[in-house]
């Protein structure tokens, strides 16, 4: 029983430096600052690689913070491909660090891509719980999956659709769920629906369309006692993956293991998600718990 350490990677994306809670990242051509609570050395980079940033975030201003922008403008949204599988729109928010893609969720894209349903198959549907802008999704759906992607974000949602237009896949049988997962995990249960495959990536605290109020530590039990009842007998995957720095990789074994286990056989591997620094220190970033079940 081994933890096992995925690094990124998303090629396009790189983790240039990280320190004082903060990283120096860049997407493309774009290079950016954020907060990052894991980061507790000093930085390796100069102040003026640093200060080369064309948008900084300061965690400080109001709601989620804002952006500041060399030349006072932020750039256009621009694209970052991942493989030859898709591609996801990247842009600057208001009230948000986040700008359309978590790039260490990449190894989790690559299992779902090297594994695709086999020609001939019947028809195997895969969940995506809190599926942000659809980047799990895209590479379900190339790897042949019939996708519900669920998401209690509107923006996010309209994000993942046009996701999947730049990456040619406008014909992909995903469905755009705009939900409390909560809430449509409960209806499909009710209604008998299973899959093959559920990902789930839930944040440590969110609010639905509705309102509804999520807390990771409180709500994600009883969703996994739902998911338990969507797993279909042929069902084959299982990813759980965590931010809440009060978790760890062993939470997320042990909750994935309680919810495949009326399954017979498998195997569950758990560990962390991190990306490797290109500065001459090389660090890790830890980033990401996970958990995976497979058979």
């Amino acid at each position: 029983m081994n933890i096992e350490l995925l690094e990124n990677v998303c090629t396009g994306y790189r983790l240039l430096d990280s320190g004082n809670r903060r990283k120096l990242e860049q997407f493309g051509n774009v290079r950016i600052v954020r907060s990052e609570p894991k980061a507790w050395w000093k930085p390796t980079l100069s102040d003026a690689e640093w200060r080369a940033a064309v948008a900084v975030h300061e965690d400080d201003g109001p709601r989620e913070g804002a952006w500041r922008f060399r030349g006072g403008r932020a750039p256009e949204p621009w694209t970052l491909k991942f493989r030859d599988a898709f591609a996801l729109q990247l842009r600057f928010m208001d009230r948000s660090k986040q700008i359309g893609v978590f790039p260490e969720q990449s190894p989790h894209w690559d299992f779902v891509l090297n594994n695709p349903v086999p020609a001939g198959a019947l028809p195997r549907r895969l969940l995506n719980l809190f599926g942000y802008t659809g980047a799990a999704s895209l590479a379900a759906a190339r790897a042949g999956w019939h996708v519900a992607h669920v998401d209690a974000s509107k923006p996010a949602v309209a994000w993942g659709r046009r996701n999947q237009e730049i990456s040619g896949l406008a014909d992909a049988p995903i469905r755009w769920i705009l939900e409390d997962a909560v809430k449509f995990c409960a209806r499909e249960a009710r209604r008998g629906n299973t899959y093959e495959a559920i990902l789930l990536d839930p944040p440590a605290f969110g609010r639905g369309p509705g309102g509804e109020l999520w807390k990771v530590e409180r709500d994600l039990p009883p969703l996994l006692e739902v998911c338990r009842e969507l797993l279909s007998p042929r069902a084959s995957l299982m990813i759980l993956t965590l931010y809440t720095i009060d978790a760890s990789s062993l939470l997320c074994r042990n909750l994935i293991e309680a919810t495949t286990a009326k399954l017979p056989g498998g195997n569950v591997t758990f560990g962390e998600l991190a990306t490797r620094e290109s500065s001459p220190a090389a660090r890790l970033l830890p980033l990401s718990l996970w958990a995976k079940w497979t058979r």
